[in-house]
Formats: structure tokens, sequence, C-alpha cells
């Protein structure tokens, strides 16, 4: 049986080449291998071959890694693009987290490099029918990763980093600043002082609140309004922030794990991600999804399952996934309005962000309110502490 996803490796020093040829040979029969020297040879065997996966170095002469990968962005939008580099120029790295959909660092263990491709590859092939990449590659824009979040996941992993750091990275993005503050300002946080300066930000809420909300912000302000009518993203990202308070607010009562509880509150917060994606690109057939929802009076995501064979929720954990964010946030965007099919019963993020997606309807969500799946909702053990998280969401302003 022949290999079923091809893969191509950009580096100019031949040794490197050869050394990834030889942690990878368990991969032959997996994969369809091509080695490049430069970024102009990779462009020019993507004119005749299809690539599920590049991945590239960052420091080449002549075209370096930035600037290949931007240029595969542009002619082939649905492959994935991974930067595997030695060189410690941040700013290199930055200028190349729009066009790139995952890091990794030179010696990379041959393990995490075989994973994180095949999660890559993975993502593709679980398209429903390809029904999925059908929608993806009619999209003229994903996101990318916000710099200022990658700035401050490195920031982060430094033993030396200090709040007042991170609050000072913040302000000097104007933007971001902006929305941070109205996002603290807003009744959620019940903070007893308004703040208006982002080191304060920080003090108050803590990194575990402010990186999600970094994250969110930068992804969201990437778009423009798509002014459409059933949809605000105005609206759209309040209703995340209350799904991300709640979703915390839940896994907290269940486990000791502070891991489990902030991915909650990410995956509350991007779990909706899919819908301005779809409202914004594909803008007219958004349109006909939420038409279709107040005619049959059915779940908007009921009705872009109609209209594009897929929802926003997989669109979502899609993007996600090729960000590499961690599987528990994937599975709980890719399944918040049914969890029952992700074969996981544990409490996990999933289990706080679809309840607290049905507490906090979607104001701008046409058709009928989301419901608990019940089923789920049972296998999970959770259900006596309903009517407890109920009366929480309403204190938020919610239900």
């Amino acid at each position: 049986m022949s290999p079923s996803k091809r893969i191509m490796f950009v580096d100019d020093e031949a040794n490197v080449l050869s050394g990834l040829r030889r942690l990878l040979r368990t991969q032959r029969d997996v994969w369809e291998m091509h080695f490049c020297g430069g970024g102009t040879d990779a462009l020019e065997l993507m004119k005749t071959l299809a690539f599920d996966v590049v991945v590239s170095d960052m420091r080449m002469p002549g075209m370096d890694g930035a600037e290949l990968l931007t240029r595969v962005a542009e002619l082939y939008p649905d492959t994935v693009r991974l930067v595997l580099s030695g060189q410690s120029e941040h700013e290199k790295i930055f200028r190349a987290i729009g066009p790139a959909h995952q890091f990794m660092s030179k010696p990379c263990d041959p393990a995490v490099l075989i994973g994180t491709i095949d999660r890559a590859c993975t993502l593709q092939s679980q398209m429903h029918d390809e029904s999925l990449r059908r929608v993806v590659t009619q999209i003229e824009f994903l996101p990318s990763l916000p710099r200022i979040y990658h700035d401050l996941v490195v920031k982060l992993e430094s033993d030396e980093s200090s709040l007042d750091e991170i609050g000072e990275m913040i302000s000097h993005d104007i933007s971001m600043t902006a929305k941070v503050l109205q996002l603290v300002n807003s009744s959620f946080f019940g903070l007893p002082q308004h703040v208006t300066c982002p080191k304060h930000a920080v003090s108050l809420l803590g990194l575990n609140i402010i990186r999600p909300l970094v994250l969110t912000v930068g992804t969201y302000a990437q778009f423009d309004d798509p002014k459409l009518a059933g949809y605000s993203l105005e609206e759209s990202i309040n209703h995340s922030l209350a799904v991300a308070m709640t979703a915390r607010a839940i896994a907290a009562t269940q486990t000791s794990s502070i891991q489990l509880v902030d991915d909650s509150f990410i995956a509350g917060m991007m779990h909706d991600i899919g819908k301005i994606i779809l409202a914004v690109n594909l803008r007219d057939r958004y349109a006909s999804a939420i038409e279709l929802a107040l005619a049959e009076v059915i779940p908007l995501w009921q009705a872009e399952q109609q209209v594009f064979s897929t929802t926003h929720a997989e669109i979502g954990a899609h993007l996600l996934g090729l960000w590499g964010l961690p599987h528990p946030i994937v599975e709980a965007v890719a399944f918040h309005h049914r969890p029952n099919d992700s074969g996981n019963a544990l409490f996990s993020p999933l289990t706080a962000v679809h309840i607290a997606n049905v507490l906090h309807q979607d104001a701008t969500a046409k058709g009928t309110p989301c419901t608990y799946d019940r089923d789920y909702v049972t296998a999970a053990g959770v259900q006596r502490h309903l009517n407890q998280w109920e009366a929480s969401a309403r204190l938020l302003g919610a239900a």
C-alpha cells in the first residue's frame, strides 16, 4: 500500500536533511517524504505535487522560512505549515507566526516531530466525507495565532518573567490594551474598581486569566465585524467570555487540576470562533444558515450542518488543532453541542463548556435554544449539580 500523506521538509543544511531522513525512516511506509534545500526548490516542487504538510527551517539564505511559508499560505492554503528551527532570533519567528501553524525547536525528539505531523494529518483526514475540507478550502482567511500570545508564552516559560513585564508587553499593543481593559471592566469579573492600566489588570486577574484573554482578543481582532443580520462580533465575544467564566467555575467544583480549570476557560473563550470564520468568509451561505434556523425552528448549529455539511464547532476545532492547542481544548470546541459523540464520559473541559454554553445562550444565535445532551450529562455524573450551576450562571447575568 502506498503512503497516504505527502510531507515536505525544507532546510538549507544538507546534514540536517540527512538527519531527518534517518530519524524518520520508520515513517517511509506511512508518509511520502520529500527533502528540499531551500524555499525556491520547495515552491517549484509544489507546482507539480500536492503536499499535506510543509516543515521548514527559519534561517535560510535567499528565501527564509517566513517568506516560504507566507507563499505557501497564499498559493496552497489547505497545506499545514510547520516551523522546525534552532535559531533564536525571536523577531524572525514572530514574522512567521502568521503563515505558520505550529513551531518546533531543534533538536526535536523524533516522537514529538512524528506526533505533531500525525496530528496535523489526522485533522485533515477526520473531515466528514471531505465536507470540512471543502469548506476550509473556500475560506479565504483563517486567523493566525496572535503574535502577542506567542510572545507571552515565551515570556511565561522564562523563570525571570514577572507580572509587571507581562502587563508592559500588553500595554505596547494599543488595540490589545483597549480590548483587554474592556473585558476586564465588564461585569463578569466583578472587580471592585475600574481598571485603566494593563499592569493593574494583570495583577488583579493573574496570568491564568490574562493569557487566554489575550489569545481570544488577539484572534478576534484579526476580523472585521461582518455586519451580518443575526451575528454580532461584540455579542459573540461577550457570550464567549460568559461561557469561559462559568466553565472555569464549573471545573473548579469538580477537580483540583489547575490545568483542567485553565483549559476549560480557554475552551470557553474559543468555542464559537468557527462562527465568525464562517460569517466573515462565507457570508451569504452563513446568512442562509441563519434563515434556515429561523424557518425550521432548529438550533443554528444544525442549520449549519445542513448548509455546509459541517458546523462552526468543527471549523473552530480544526483551527485550534492546527495551532497545536492541547487536545482537551480542541475536543471541547469540537463537541460542545454534541458531547456524547466524543466517546469521553469523564469530566473534562468539554463537560464544563457544554453546560456553560447551555446556561449562557448566545444572544446572536437564531433558531431554537441549545439544550443539554442528557445522556452525556448523566454519563459524566454531573446531573445533580445542574441546579447549583444554573443559579451561579444567573448571578453572572445569564439564564
